[in-house]
């Protein structure tokens, strides 16, 4: 029906292809609707993606890289990806659609439901580590497998995981982009790089959601490629 290049078609064995597609989007005009709200409009995908960079101020990849350990870790990101709420509702209050935001009310509900069960679970590791710092909450999981958290914790192991996999939207939990009633959620309006930073973001929050399991409840840094097999699953 149209010349585009395939799926599999750029580079050898297709492996450029995601490059291509990124160039795409990056290039391609952000239509902003007539009636929108132009400048919250701009401002949303902005509002998402600034606190999932951020949150990874405080996350522990390994002794040697932190930028921030501060004592309070484990509150601040709590906060943080508490913030990205605002910008799912702008998206959709602003682009002045009933699909954006009806999408935009399912998103929002559906973050802040499984917030407070995330919460409570890592307010048990919150107790068994003794402190908000998440180096501490590593160095308290040291010792062996027997020692991390996800085996005395492990109903609230399971509750954080389904918590995880919900709050970034993943199957079976994408209520808020069901194509069959809502189009495609509350950036449905959006195109172009509007459209990439809010792909960008979510992508952000699953690999941090994934990191944070392997800190909170599967030791210390030699269990971070664990969290690869979390992603895989949210894949």
């Amino acid at each position: 029906m149209h010349a585009r290049i395939g799926p599999n078609r750029v580079g050898p064995f297709g492996l450029l292809q995601t490059i291509a597609d990124t160039l795409k989007l990056l290039l391609k005009e952000i239509i902003i609707p007539a009636k929108a709200d132009r400048f919250l409009f701009l401002l949303a995908p902005v509002l998402l993606l600034i606190p999932a960079l951020a949150a990874w101020a405080v996350v522990p990849l390994n002794p040697e890289f932190l930028i921030a350990d501060i004592d309070a870790g484990l509150l601040y990101l709590l906060a943080l990806t508490s913030f990205g709420v605002y910008g799912v509702i702008l998206a959709g209050w602003s682009s002045n659609s009933k699909y954006a935001f009806l999408g935009s009310m399912r998103a929002a509900a559906q973050m802040v439901a499984y917030e407070i069960a995330m919460g409570f679970a890592l307010v048990g590791v919150l107790m068994a580590g003794g402190s908000l710092k998440l180096g501490a909450i590593v160095e308290a999981q040291s010792g062996g497998i027997f020692n991390w958290f996800w085996v005395p914790l492990f109903p609230l192991f399971i509750v954080y995981f389904i918590s995880g996999i919900a709050e970034t939207n993943r199957h079976p939990f994408d209520l808020a982009e069901g194509e069959a009633e809502i189009v495609a959620g509350f950036h449905v309006e959006y195109s172009g790089m509007g459209f990439a930073i809010f792909f960008l973001a979510e992508y952000i929050n699953m690999a941090l959601i994934s990191v944070l399991t392997s800190i909170m409840f599967l030791g210390d840094g030699r269990a971070f490629s664990l969290a690869y097999h979390f992603l895989t699953v949210q894949l």
